[in-house]
């Protein structure tokens, strides 16, 4: 299968045109004939509108509007257009899809696995880092706009007394994943691959945050900073839109587009030539996850499986979540929008006391390098979605700046996990973690009182203030607003290491940053 991927991968990145720009060298203004064709293939796609101020720009506009458009396939826009916008008969039948929760075969869960598994799924997964088999992708192109910022995500201080960023926290837990491999296996040189996806607006900031902070303590060659592919902004009609005179309007292709971007990026040939085996791939907005968590790899590659994922148990019937479950007998994502309340509410027939669907989507997910070898396979067969937008566009007739005040055109994007419906029962599996250990999503602006900095920040620190309970430790404060503490990833991954601590005192608020 490898000679077949090889062999489709070249013609697949030349048909689906969804790399960003990234542009080395200044670009070329057309010849009259390299003009003529890229004009007559827009021409026969009804996309002609693009060229409509060409003839006006100077040579360095028309050189970057070519390039853009020489990215672009039209009639495979035209396509993926009509077939999202499209009713389809699978609409009605998702209505009536029969859902439920994955076998026991294919799940587990840490809040009811026995001890001596859930050491050997550690075991085992620190083992794979120890032979420096196991990489991690980080999903990173979303800005802090809700949050009041312009940064990336990534950058952003939850309010931590250590005043580090979610880059930071995340980079640490790699390194100390690493030492903890070593010190196991008696390693010195393990290494974890960082590979960060970012977009348009935020690769620039990613690459100088992380050149500016001398890439954590990690080494730099070891931290790939990429790009998430782009599409055309679209018309309600159907029309290529116009940023600019001489600009496309383009929005990233969806947390989906990681698939495309790991062959445009030559992501996965730097993990061949690194041996890499094991993949863990998250979301950047989440301050308590376990970056390349050895119980993870370990569970996930004892069971051989192709994609796992975690979750978290559903707080309510009603919490706003995507459930992983089958759907159709397919492993796969079921929006919340999509359950009628009976369902929802609906008790475990095995556990009365929880939900029988309860399994929350939290985008942290686990792959096999051999599966990602074959993205190229099934990549052009996943939906694209419709997102309604309000897009700032040039009107092609009047030359003028457009700022509509409602959704006008819409942007498509590919989820991640549209993929999940491909495979086998038998390649998926699902492991239940514990929310307060791995789940603080961070996605509305302070204040809000839920998935903010202030419960980011909360969470980190009551978590470091039960390890060090667990520790022996006594933690005193003056309030209950005041009594968590900041245990420094470079001091312990998931509250291992705290005995130097065990028998003392510690007022909290605090901060552990070193064995002293």
């Amino acid at each position: 299968m490898a000679s077949t991927v090889k062999e489709t991968v070249s013609n697949l990145i030349d048909k689906l045109n969804l790399s960003s720009s990234d542009t080395r060298a200044p670009p070329k203004e057309p010849g009259p004939e390299e003009l003529k064709d890229l004009k007559e293939k827009y021409a026969k796609a009804g996309q002609e509108q693009v060229f409509s101020f060409y003839d006006s720009l100077n040579s360095a506009e028309r050189a970057g509007l070519y390039q853009q458009l020489s990215t672009i396939d039209p009639e495979y826009i035209n396509r993926i257009t009509q077939k999202a916008l499209s009713p389809q008969p699978s609409a009605q039948e998702d209505k009536e899809a029969k859902i439920e929760p994955l076998p026991d075969s294919a799940v587990a869960s840490v809040l009811d696995s026995r001890t001596e598994d859930i050491e050997s799924w550690y075991a085992d997964g620190l083992e794979l880092i120890s032979q420096n088999k196991v990489a991690v992708i980080l999903m990173a192109g979303g800005q802090g706009t809700r949050l009041g910022s312009s940064a990336p995500k990534g950058c952003f201080d939850i309010g931590l007394p250590s005043q580090k960023s979610l880059f930071q926290i995340q980079a640490e837990r790699i390194w100390k994943v690493q030492k903890l491999a070593e010190k196991k296996h008696g390693k010195s040189a393990v290494v974890v691959p960082w590979y960060v996806m970012t977009s348009g607006p935020t690769r620039g900031p990613t690459e100088r945050f992380f050149e500016e902070h001398k890439y954590f303590g990690l080494q730099k060659e070891n931290v790939v900073i990429f790009e998430q592919g782009v599409l055309p902004c679209i018309s309600n009609d159907g029309k290529i839109l116009l940023e600019s005179k001489s600009k496309v309007a383009v929005a990233p292709d969806g947390n989906g587009g990681i698939y495309q971007a790991l062959i445009t990026s030559s992501i996965l040939s730097d993990m061949e030539k690194r041996g890499i085996h094991h993949i863990h791939a998250y979301c950047v907005d989440n301050c308590l996850v376990k970056v390349a968590d050895p119980v993870f790899i370990g569970f996930s590659a004892s069971k051989e499986v192709d994609i796992a994922t975690k979750v978290v148990r559903k707080r309510n019937a009603t919490e706003s979540v995507g459930l992983i479950l089958l759907k159709n007998g397919k492993p796969g994502v079921v929006e919340y929008s999509e359950i009628d309340k009976e369902t929802a509410e609906a008790k475990d027939p095995k556990q009365p006391d929880v939900l029988k669907f309860r399994a929350a989507n939290i985008v942290n997910h686990y792959y096999s390098y051999k599966f990602l070898q074959s993205i190229p396979l099934w990549a052009k067969d996943l939906p694209h979605h419709v997102a309604r937008k309000k897009i700032q566009y040039i009107d092609t007739e009047k030359g003028e700046t457009i700022k509509p005040d409602k959704p006008n055109g819409i942007k498509l994007e590919q989820f991640v996990f549209d993929v999940f419906p491909q495979l086998d029962l038998k390649k998926f599996a699902s492991l239940e973690v514990k929310r307060e250990d791995e789940f603080s999503p961070l996605k509305n602006a302070r204040g809000t009182g839920e998935d903010d900095p202030d419960t980011s920040k909360k969470d980190i620190l009551d978590q470091g203030r039960r390890w060090l309970q667990a520790a022996g430790v006594t933690v005193v404060s003056e309030s209950s607003d005041t009594a968590g503490v900041e245990v420094s990833p470079l001091i312990s991954y998931g509250g291992e290491g705290l005995e130097f601590l065990k028998e003392k005192t510690i007022k909290a608020p605090a901060v552990i940053e070193k064995e002293d």
